[in-house]
């Protein structure tokens, strides 16, 4: 039995601090006993000497310093992982919260995670199909994965995220598919759009969704991505799943890493950020990837916010430094009723070379890539010109250019959250697209792919 201390000295917001421990150590996890009886989980951040300063889980309402013990449990944060986590919806600290029976594990697992050893990394080179062409056409996301979508307030990241989670698929494999969907400081009427959403299309039996919402502890928020991530790579590595993980929103995660380094007294970094965020944000991103040997996988797809449309902001900063490229979200899109507003412009995957091709989507693949993005570039250009020197002043090619940028936005971008487009949809659409320039001009794509798919 664990040993029960009385010794609280002071509780501040989310802090506690336990006087005269012994054998204590790091992340491990605590129990408090109220007078009433009710019971609330802790875990230790520091220990200095027999002192231990202790983080709560839940709130410090009504904790009494006199008549409150805390007991050591000699652990620190688990979850029970088991395939009939499939289909359910857990609170952030892997509670069911849906109504349904607790779940039998099979095993305990650290929410922590082993890291990956970097030798033991497969390279990832497989496609996977979201459904959405602005990213299977010209930004691909490749199994074993981390792209990132990088959106604003008041953007419909979370429509594009349910999207996402509902379509994906891994073609040509009989493997089995999961998705783990980690919602962090959402409102109830998101969380409820989300559930709704997954159980409508009947996606959420292949789901294993982690909510935690706004109005719950900033020590859940921290501990939600790690609870979902546990959970993949059990379905991954060892039932040899496909895993997608959809973490939103990374900046509400950030925050309560502030909130709770600031009630720590730590010196803070940018923006009150903790110097060590960077780290911290590592340690979640890096556990998506192949291992050599197994067939499973986890590819990430982390969401956040930019504050004030800020790339320069932290936390998209430090995003793009770890993860593969980025899919941004659009203002201007979005006010056009471009839906999903995503940019394809200042838009990334490093690996989207890894994923194309003969074999993977289609040997023309790469080819229509490069015009699609070269052509809108240019036609952006021309409605930028007209917009400073009016239409007389553009050439008919130039006009061509921008009447292509106007239909490339409202046929191929613009494609509603509903639709689910085929990669060999996307790739037809882009070649229609293509056939408003002249053939002369589409000078990226080789003679061969125009003979067969140009004139057809």
């Amino acid at each position: 039995m664990p040993k029960e201390y009385r010794t609280i000295e002071e509780v501040a917001g989310p802090l506690m601090l336990v006087k005269g421990v012994e054998g204590v150590s790091y992340d491990e996890l605590g129990e408090i006993e109220l007078a009433n009886g009710e019971k609330r989980r802790c875990k230790v951040l520091e220990i200095n000497g027999g002192n231990a300063l202790v983080q709560l889980f839940e709130s410090s309402t009504g904790l009494n310093l006199d008549s409150s013990k805390v007991r050591f449990l000699g652990r620190s944060m688990e979850l029970g992982v088991s395939e009939d986590m499939l289909g359910r919806v857990f609170d952030g600290l892997g509670r069911p919260i849906d109504d349904g029976p607790e779940i039998l594990p099979e095993a305990r697992n650290d929410i922590n995670g082993l890291p990956m050893n970097p030798a033991a990394r497969a390279y990832p080179q497989e496609f996977i199909q979201t459904g959405v062409s602005a990213i299977d056409g010209l930004n691909t996301l490749v199994r074993g994965q981390k792209l990132p979508i990088f959106s604003a307030s008041g953007l419909p990241h979370a429509q594009l995220a349910a999207q996402i989670a509902r379509q994906a698929k891994v073609r040509g494999t009989s493997e089995p598919f999961a998705v783990v969907f980690a919602a962090m400081g959402i409102t109830f009427e998101e969380s409820n759009f989300f559930v709704e959403s997954f159980r409508q299309s009947g996606a959420i039996e292949r789901t294993v969704l982690f909510i935690n919402l706004a109005n719950d502890p900033a020590v859940e928020r921290i501990a939600t991505p790690r609870m979902a991530l546990t959970a993949a790579e059990y379905l991954a590595f060892e039932k040899n799943m496909h895993v997608l993980v959809i973490l939103t929103d990374i900046t509400n995660y950030a925050d309560a890493l502030r909130e709770v380094s600031a009630a720590r007294k730590e010196v803070p970094g940018r923006r009150g950020y903790p110097g060590y965020m960077y780290t911290d944000l590592a340690s979640l991103y890096e556990r998506a990837g192949r291992q050599r040997e197994k067939n499973g996988s986890i590819t990430m797809i982390p969401i956040l916010s930019m504050p004030e449309d800020d790339k320069t902001h932290p936390i998209p900063d430090l995003t793009g430094y770890i993860t593969e490229g980025q899919i941004i979200l659009s203002r201007d899109l979005h006010r056009k009723n471009v839906v999903p507003p995503i940019d394809v412009l200042p838009s990334l995957s490093r690996l989207k070379d890894k994923g194309i091709g003969e074999g993977k989507t289609r040997a023309d693949h790469s080819n229509v890539l490069n015009q699609l993005f070269a052509a809108y570039a240019r036609g952006k250009e021309a409605k930028e010109l007209m917009v400073v020197l009016g239409e007389a002043a553009l050439t008919a090619m130039d006009k061509k250019y921008a009447a292509f940028a106007d239909a490339f936005e409202t046929r191929y971008v613009s494609q509603g959250y509903q639709t689910d487009r085929s990669i060999e949809e996307t790739l037809s659409i882009g070649w229609e697209l293509l056939r408003m320039l002249p053939r002369t001009e589409l000078k990226r794509i080789d003679e061969k792919y125009l003979d067969l798919y140009y004139e057809a």
